[in-house]
């Protein structure tokens, strides 16, 4: 590499047509982890901005020391962009050498939202989901929904899922993309009845905190995992109790965050602790749990560094 001109560029369509699966997308978070655990990887809490009118801007920085690779990536969510035609959330990565800042790759940043967001449901859902789930209850019906299912339905004898959100057109997508898979798909005429006997559950609304909050926790049967994807904007703060464990994705950030998940006396491990060991959390048939997440450096950093891998072999 000489200079600047030799990055490579990398839109959506071309990450999406690598195929890679969820499955290899959570190894390489737990990859990441190890690393990070071992002081290879260093990472910044994610920043957020809400400039109004249900906007949501955020960075993350990463830099791993193994692959010498730097992964900034922007995102922002735009909740009055599907009227206009466009996605609701956009944005770009960055992938600079890590020793010289040269620019390696300039990355579309939506399959990677979507895909490491799943990835890191999928290595909490490897540890805390009962093994036997077959019925995902979705509350959303959008993008992350879709990428949930991908990596649900292969880690999971999944059977069944049942969908409630307020865009009809997602909705129908969502259910349709699970019959492709063989899965029996259905409407919730409810909230509730989306969560009714559910071994998962996958919430994902959009991230606008003038939501007011409709989901009881206390509905979730004994032994549910609940993804909870969007700031557990949606959850009834009071029913919160109702979920015996809860796992976050990262205490330094959720620590430094103005507008708390959870009450923080309620996490009893983060992602880091869950994946090594430190905290040994596993399936309880007697007790519920949730993984709540912000999204972390971390696994933006994995999903870039794959797929550049995948996308440019041997750099």
């Amino acid at each position: 590499m000489t200079g600047i001109a030799d990055f490579v560029y990398l839109p959506d369509t071309a990450l999406e047509a690598l195929d890679i699966s969820p499955a290899d997308m959570a190894d390489a978070i737990e990859a990441a982890i190890a690393e990070k655990a071992a002081g290879r990887l260093h990472v910044a809490p994610k920043s957020a901005v809400l400039p109004g009118v249900g906007r949501y801007m955020m960075s993350t920085l990463a830099v791993g020391d193994a692959a010498a690779l730097t992964v900034l990536k922007a995102v922002t969510v735009s909740p009055e962009n599907p009227g206009l035609g466009l996605p609701a959330i956009n944005g770009a990565i960055l992938a600079l050498d890590a020793q010289t800042g040269l620019l390696r790759a300039v990355m579309g940043a939506n399959w990677v939202t979507a895909a490491r967001t799943a990835g890191l449901s999928h290595v909490a859902a490897r540890r805390l989901a009962d093994p036997g789930s077959e019925t995902i209850g979705f509350i959303g019906c959008g993008v992350q929904a879709q990428s949930h299912l991908r990596a649900f339905a292969g880690a999971f004898p999944i059977r069944r899922i049942r969908a409630f959100g307020r865009g009809a057109a997602n909705r129908d997508a969502l259910l349709e993309a699970a019959r492709a898979m063989g899965l029996a798909a259905e409407a919730a005429a409810s909230p509730d009845a989306a969560l009714d006997g559910a071994d998962i559950v996958v919430s994902s609304v959009t991230l606008d905190y003038s939501i007011t909050p409709f989901l009881d926790a206390g509905l979730l049967k004994p032994g549910a995992f609940a993804a909870i994807t969007d700031l557990a904007i949606p959850w009834l703060p009071e029913t919160l109790g109702a979920f015996d464990t809860i796992v976050i994705d990262d205490r330094e950030q959720e620590a430094a965050s103005e507008r708390k998940m959870v009450p923080p006396d309620r996490i009893a491990a983060d992602l880091t602790e869950l994946a090594t060991g430190a905290a040994p959390l596993a399936f309880d048939p007697a007790r519920r749990t949730a993984f709540a997440f912000r999204g972390i450096a971390l696994g933006d950093f994995a999903a870039a560094a794959l797929a550049l891998d995948r996308a440019v072999p041997g750099g």
